[in-house]
């Protein structure tokens, strides 16, 4: 049976987690807290405050609500934060570096027709590489998108579509690609298709009425194998 599903023109993906592997921030957790899985629960928790500052109609960049998402963790855990400690995590999740699978995957994807751009929460810093150019990553995408340039977060769905309006492409010529089912489901409702990458720590979320991945994948080369398989059926 024929697929009806094109060759998705541009992939879009998101950055942490994703590409980088914030499981590098552990040691960072572990000296300041002593237990690095800390880590979890201060990502989850900065997640859940980016979306509380769009829904209730605010914004303050990635990194300043991080500082202060980290030392509200430490009021819970009762353990004081220090300038430096936020420092050493800042930096850290500045200069995360890629999955080992990302470098062939985005060349893969790439040499195979799509168009590759990023779409993170992370905010540039004037005068300073991107963590994608810190990781080496910046030369296989066309553009790196931050949700600082729309003041939003994701998953609003305003996000995906005025990404792909400023490239020039309909949103269902477009796939997301990320590590976070909330990230796909946002990108899914503005009418794109949304590629789930199984990154440690992350799972699928079992509910139908919520929109489910369009394509699971372990890594970026499995995704890149899963889209060529794809495009042969049709």
């Amino acid at each position: 049976m024929m697929n009806p599903m094109p060759k998705p023109a541009l992939l879009i993906f998101d950055v942490n987690e994703t590409l980088l592997d914030i499981e590098t921030l552990t040691p960072a957790f572990a000296e300041i807290f002593g237990d690095g899985q800390v880590l979890r629960e201060w990502f989850a928790q900065l997640i859940t405050y980016s979306m509380t500052a769009t829904l209730a109609g605010s914004y303050v960049d990635f990194f300043t609500l991080g500082r202060g998402v980290l030392e509200m963790v430490g009021t819970v855990h009762g353990v004081k934060v220090t300038d430096d400690d936020s420092r050493r995590v800042g930096e850290a999740l500045r200069s995360m570096p890629a999955h080992p699978d990302v470098a062939a995957g985005l060349a893969q994807l790439r040499d195979r027709g799509h168009r590759l751009v990023t779409l993170t929460n992370s905010p540039p810093v004037d005068g300073a590489p991107t963590p994608l150019d810190r990781a080496g990553l910046g030369g296989y995408v066309e553009r790196q998108f931050s949700v600082d340039a729309f003041a939003t977060f994701k998953p609003a769905t305003r996000l995906y579509v005025d990404v792909a309006a400023a490239l020039g492409v309909p949103p269902g010529d477009c796939m997301m690609v990320a590590a976070h089912v909330w990230d796909t489901i946002g990108a899914q409702s503005a009418g794109m298709e949304g590629a789930f990458v199984a990154r440690r720590g992350n799972a699928l979320l079992p509910v139908p009425a919520l929109p489910q991945p369009t394509v699971v994948a372990a890594d970026l080369l499995e995704l890149a194998r899963l889209l060529d398989e794809r495009e042969l059926r049709r």
